[in-house]
């Protein structure tokens, strides 16, 4: 057992850390990045994974010497039992699934990859080359309307270039589902993440669906009333609600402050990376995949002698340094994708099965950790603290109370437009076959977001790129639970503590209770756990009920208290206890190793920013 152990985590390591870099070669647009070779890695990959011979191994190993089998090694068996276990497939599947990766490749690289997005600038017809992100931005925060317009028709446009490799790829998709004994794709997915099926899964999400729906119809009705009824058009709404805080804040969000108000901000969390080593590549350009995202080619775990094997993530944002709004986003985002490197990097389990992102790993769980970590970026106690304008002049509550009273009354439309993606990949693999069509699906598309949000959305269904990639497909009602979970675990720490901003009991208990176990545990049951109860939206809902004026009040107190302490960690003093590149595609710019620890890499790559980036030009 212990040598079957040992050389199951030697040949995964292999297998999964070939097929990253190669994902992050052809998602960053690196030099010498080859698609042939990442569906090639990914089927040697998924092919170790399905291997029957090993899981008959495994099976047997457990059998044959239960009682003799030391502890670390029955676990990573038994973790390797039921991660084999979500790969299996008969032989006559296997060419179905080697034809998907293909044509998963040719979707997310040939023709989404390729793909020219912009919009046509109304002031002189001229197209501007734009990514999704920056298009959104435009829609949050360009004055005038029709720019605002041409951004959103310009994301309409992914639809129509996708639509029929993707209507391909979802046929395929429910095919092998299908072929695997289920009864859809979605089914599959879900089933093999979560460990409970759609039914279970929509059940959760009706309930929510109930009980928001009339706050979403009252917040419409309120935006209408209070900004004129052209305000709900998709092209508008993100304006209305945030276009003029946003400029407001701007100053407070400097791109190049980013990266040292992260650092401090989790160093006063008390969260440690246990010797990972980090690649932050946090800056559009061309050619680099449109959506934020966490990935490590090297999994965390406990070796089989017992020494420690440390993590490598590499994380990747979408800043346009300069762009009014980027600067917050690119914030919230390494708040978000460095929330999900220090939970992959604290998994201390005895196999790298436990710290994998892929089934058995419960997507709830993956997105909670990130989740509860970002949503700090929007209390006032955190704004007082890292909110800081390039003379190191914190963000006024005056401010602060313009984005709030912007909003909160608003925040459930967040809430709908999160819940459409699944709703909608649930009724598009449900569909029968000859009904999978370019039409029918963009039609779909926009029925559910009429349904769900009230009217056609801002982020158009068909722009979501995580319905086009494989592993990220029928994954977004894992942001949905986590975000329940959010709100739980937020209400939870408040209660207990008081406080969360810089409350570095915070971090301890994340990494022990919800980091720690990795999927050796449920999420459902990891939630109760840490909060003492059993996940519900009940914490969630009532966040979106509160009074706006207690909520003012209240963080206006936080923000005072926030302000008379300052920040608990100075940038030199930032420990992370691991190593951070920062690079800019094939370009290493800073490197803590080598310019000085924390501090320095931060200021190289701020002097970088200034003077190198071709952003400047």
């Amino acid at each position: 057992p212990a040598a079957l152990a040992k050389r199951l985590a030697s040949e995964y390591d292999e297998r999964h850390r070939a097929f990253e870099e190669n994902f992050w070669a052809t998602k960053m647009g690196l030099a010498g990045a080859s698609k042939e070779a990442l569906v090639r890695t990914n089927g040697e990959y998924e092919d170790f994974l399905a291997d029957e011979g090993n899981l008959q191994a495994v099976v047997a190993a457990l059998q044959a010497d239960a009682g003799e089998v030391a502890e670390g090694d029955r676990r990573a068996l038994e973790i390797a039992q039921r991660t084999f276990e979500c790969y299996q497939m008969p032989a006559e599947a296997r060419p179905l699934k080697e034809a998907l990766l293909k044509e998963g490749a040719v979707l997310e690289g040939d023709v989404r990859g390729a793909m020219k997005l912009g919009y046509i600038n109304p002031a002189d017809g001229e197209f501007v080359q734009a990514s999704s992100v920056q298009l959104r931005n435009l829609m949050r925060t360009a004055a005038d309307e029709k720019e605002r317009r041409a951004c959103y028709e310009g994301l309409r446009t992914i639809g129509p270039h996708v639509a029929e490799q993707f209507c391909k790829v979802v046929k395929m998709r429910n095919q092998l589902a299908k072929a695997l004994g289920h009864e859809d794709f979605y089914q599959y997915k879900v089933l093999a993440a979560e460990g409970f099926g759609k039914d279970t899964l929509f059940e959760m999400l009706d309930s929510l669906e109930e009980r928001t729906r009339p706050i979403m119809e009252a917040a419409r009705k309120r935006l209408a009333e209070d900004k004129g009824d052209d305000a709900l058009q998709p092209w508008n709404i993100s304006q209305a609600l945030s276009g003029e805080s946003a400029k407001l804040k701007d100053p407070y969000f400097p791109f190049a402050g980013a990266v040292s108000a992260w650092g401090r901000s989790f160093a006063a969390l008390g969260i440690k990376y246990r010797q990972a080593t980090m690649r932050l590549d946090l800056l559009d350009r061309q050619g680099k995949y449109s959506n934020g995202f966490c990935h490590w080619p090297q999994c965390a775990y406990v070796r089989p002698d017992g020494s420690w094997q440390p993590s490598t993530t590499n994380f990747t944002s979408l800043a346009t340094p300069g762009a009014i709004g980027s600067g917050e986003t690119a914030l919230t985002t390494l708040m978000h994708e460095g929330g999900h490197a220090a939970h992959f990097a604290n998994v201390v389990q005895p196999s790298p099965m436990f710290s994998q992102e892929r089934a058995p790993m419960s997507v709830a769980y993956a997105e909670n950790q990130s989740m509860v970590l970002d949503s700090l970026c929007g209390d006032a106690a955190w704004l007082a603290r890292y909110a800081r304008d390039a003379d190191d002049k914190p963000m006024p509550f005056e401010v602060v109370e313009k984005a709030l009273r912007d909003s909160k009354p608003y925040a459930v439309l967040a809430l709908r437009g999160m819940i459409a993606v699944p709703y909608f990949e649930k009724a598009l693999y449900e569909l029968p076959d000859e009904e999978v069509t370019p039409a029918r699906v963009m039609a779909l598309a926009d029925e559910v977001e009429a349904k769900v949000q009230g009217g056609l959305s801002p982020r158009p269904l068909l722009s979501v790129p995580h319905l086009l990639s494989d592993e990220a497909s029928c994954y977004y009602h894992g942001y949905v639970l986590a975000e329940m979970a959010v709100w739980q675990t937020r209400k939870h720490f408040k209660d207990k503590y008081g406080y969360l901003v810089d409350n570095p009991q915070v971090g301890a208990d994340l990494s022990e209770v919800y980091w720690h176990p990795g999927n050796s545990e449920s999420f459902l049951s990891l939630v109760q756990k840490l909060t003492g109860t059993p996940l519900s939206s009940d914490a969630w809902v009532e966040e979106l009920q509160e009074d706006l004026e207690g909520c003012v009040e209240r963080e206006r107190a936080e923000y005072e208290a926030a302000i008379a302490k300052g920040p608990a960690v100075a940038s030199a003093d930032v420990d992370l206890d691991m190593r951070m590149l920062l690079a800019h595609g094939d370009l290493v710019i800073a490197d803590t190793e080598k310019d000085g620890g924390f501090e320095g890499a931060a200021a190289k790559f701020k002097k970088w920013l200034d003077t190198e980036y071709e952003g400047n030009a």
